[in-house]
Order: structure tokens, then sequence, then C-alpha cells
């Protein structure tokens, strides 16, 4: 079923202890997403839900999952799939917002790249929520560090990500575990091959959630391009920020090297910039990440997997460095900004004949209309006549 519309909260039916917390966000209505799978996933019911990002998913079954806990059973009791230490970081603390104000329902985040004796003893408290990689939690499954097989809820947050990223085998091993499961909520960009075939296999009478990409759920984003030179990338960012004077900028880039690069000469520029990929250790990564989010950043620069899962609503601007090699990584870059009804602007910089090819598919592809910019001589930002 389609959902286009949310409704108030307080018409759902949830704990006091739930809505405190909702109304302490200053939150009163539901997103479509939320209004079609909180319902459904309360009841126990099996939810397979398509919406964009941004839309709201880690409330649509992150309340239900605190509701449904029982604080007196120190059992795992939920089990969250993401695919990236940044998403699963993510809705971990969204999860924790949630349930400020429900006594004993605690939650343990498990990812690579943390060390496993910390997260150990992060399970000792007998947390009943557990999010985590599929790889980390297989990896704690074998030492025997943690049981899964009493979780009531299971939940594939980007599910289609996670299957393309190769997790196939680690999720269905880990369903298989959980087969004591009431119900399985899948969340997903977009329903690909590999999701409906774990939706067929392991659901049962799902609840369809659809939210479509229309005007009211799809982000208002003005998108530009930029032809400038390889080596005047860093310049054209820093120009840009000063006409405009966005204070918030994510800056994408499609290689580790070209990351530190950009950030480089960003902050030879006096610009503050920091880069995450994957080379660089979790701990240094989140403290970019925190930084950022508490405004201590002017320009965030990432690559595609490092970024995915950092949900920062506030973005003002999005820089394509680099022009992605998958439309969808586009939609997805320049989704971080235009967010909470406000409008957001994107800008890929096209240094060569490859990247103008693949920016006129994208525009084509996603149906976007991704407006020529130059600087004019006296170093104004002006609309490129046709």
């Amino acid at each position: 079923m389609e959902y286009t519309e949310g409704v108030r909260f307080d018409s759902l039916g949830l704990s006091p202890e739930v809505m405190r917390a909702i109304e302490e966000r200053k939150i009163e209505w539901s997103t479509p997403v939320q209004t079609g799978c909180i319902p459904p996933m309360m009841n126990w019911q099996d939810v397979i839900a398509k919406a964009p990002t941004g839309t709201g998913k880690t409330f649509a079954y992150g309340i239900p999952i605190v509701e449904h806990v029982d604080p007196a059973d120190e059992s795992v009791q939920a089990v969250i799939l993401a695919p990236t230490r940044e998403l699963a970081i993510q809705i971990t603390g969204e999860l924790r917002d949630i349930a400020a104000y429900k006594a004993g329902v605690r939650s343990v985040c498990l990812y690579g790249g943390q060390p496993i004796g910390k997260q150990i003893d992060s399970l000792k408290k007998r947390p009943q929520i557990v999010v985590a990689t599929p790889g980390r939690l297989s990896d704690h499954m074998k030492r025997r560090t943690v049981r899964v097989d009493t979780a009531q809820t299971v939940v594939l947050d980007e599910a289609d990500r996670m299957l393309d990223m190769g997790f196939i085998h680690d999720v269905t091993r880990l369903l298989d575990r959980m087969d004591k499961r009431k119900n399985l909520g899948m969340f997903s960009a977009t329903i690909s091959r590999e999701v409906m075939d774990i939706a067929w296999v392991y659901q049962r009478d799902a609840a369809e959630i659809t939210v479509r990409e229309d005007e009211q759920n799809k982000p208002d984003i003005k998108q530009f391009r930029m032809e400038i030179s390889q080596n005047e990338k860093a310049d054209a960012i820093a120009r840009i920020l000063t006409e405009t004077g966005f204070e918030r900028c994510m800056a994408f880039c499609n290689t580790k090297g070209a990351t530190e690069r950009i950030t480089k000469f960003l902050q030879m520029r006096g610009i503050d910039a920091e880069c995450i990929h994957g080379d660089i250790p979790q701990k240094k990564r989140e403290q970019v990440m925190d930084q950022f989010r508490r405004g201590e950043l002017r320009v965030f620069v990432a690559t595609d997997v490092a970024a995915r899962g950092i949900d920062v609503d506030d973005v003002d601007i999005v820089v394509n460095c680099d022009v992605p090699d998958e439309n969808q990584d586009y939609v997805h870059r320049i989704g971080r900004t235009g967010r909470a009804k406000r409008q957001g602007v994107a800008v890929s910089l096209i240094a060569d004949y490859p990247s103008k090819m693949r920016i006129d598919d994208i525009a084509q592809k996603t149906r976007n209309e991704i407006i020529p910019v130059r600087f004019d001589e006296s170093g104004k930002l002006t609309v490129e006549e046709s």
C-alpha cells in the first residue's frame, strides 16, 4: 500500500514514555513511512518498506521495537542489521532517544573497526536491542559473546545496499539462527532482486509499504554543474562558500586520495575541513562526524562508502568533487541537503569529458535538471547562457 501522508503520533496508541521522548524532539506528526510501518510492526506483522533516504525509517521500526522490549527480560529481543558502521551508530543513537524514558531498555552497537573487547564489555550489560553490521555480529556469535536466537524482531535497514555489498550469505545465516522471531522488517530505497528473494524466503504475509518520492517527500534541491580544470576544485569550493556564505558543506570524492588532497587544499585556504575514508581509523572518523554535527567543521569531505549512513539533516550544500560512477550514489549524495523542508543546493564539478558524459546521463536517468554555472570575470557565480 502506498502512503503519502502522516498522522499525529498521539493517534498511534504509543506509551506515555515513548510519547514523551517524541514530544521532546518537538515532533507531532509521523512521516508517511512511519504511518505505514508502526501499526503492523506493533502487531508483530512482517513489513517490507520501500522509501527514499531521509524519510524517517529509523523511527518507523525503532518505535515498535522499543515499545515491545520487556525491560525485565535480559535476553536479546531485537536485532537490527545495517550495512555500515556509520549507519549502525546513527540507528543506536536514535533508539536511545526513543527509549530515553523507558527504564531498563538497553541497546548495543556492534561493528568492525572498534576493539572487540570494548563491545564484549557492553554485551555483559545484557542489552535487549542489538544494532550491528552483519560481519561483526557473525564474529561475536562465533566467539559466543552474544546470543541472538531469542530475538523476536529482526530488521534489515538499507537492505538493498547491504545485499549489494556482498552480505547476503551473512544475512541469511543470521536469519536462519534467529528462527524464533515474530516479525521481520525490511527497509530499502529500492526493492532489488536480492531483497525480493530474502522477502520470499523469510517473510509471511508482509505488509507492503511504499513511500513514493513525490513532491511532498522529495527534497527541494537546486542542482548545478560547473566545468573547471582538475587542479581548480578546492579553489572552486572555497569561492562557492565565499559567494554563498554557506556554513555547512559536504564534499564527495570517488577515491581516498582525492579526499585527502581536497581536504589539504581547503585547509591551506583557511577553511575548517576534515575528511573520512576507509583507511582512517574508526575513532578518528567518529570524532570528525561529531565535529561536523556540532557545527565545528565547515567542510566534511568523504568517499561514498565512508559517508553511508551519516545522518546530518542541515547541510547547506553538497559538492561532488568527482561525479559518482553510479546514479544511485548521486541521489544519495545530494540527498544530504534539502531536508526538513529546506531548500538545498548541490554542485557537481566537471573536470573532463567522461565526467561530462556521466553528469548528462545522471540528469537524464534521474530526471533532474542540472543547471550549468560558472564564475564570471568579476568572480561572481552566474548561470551559463544556453
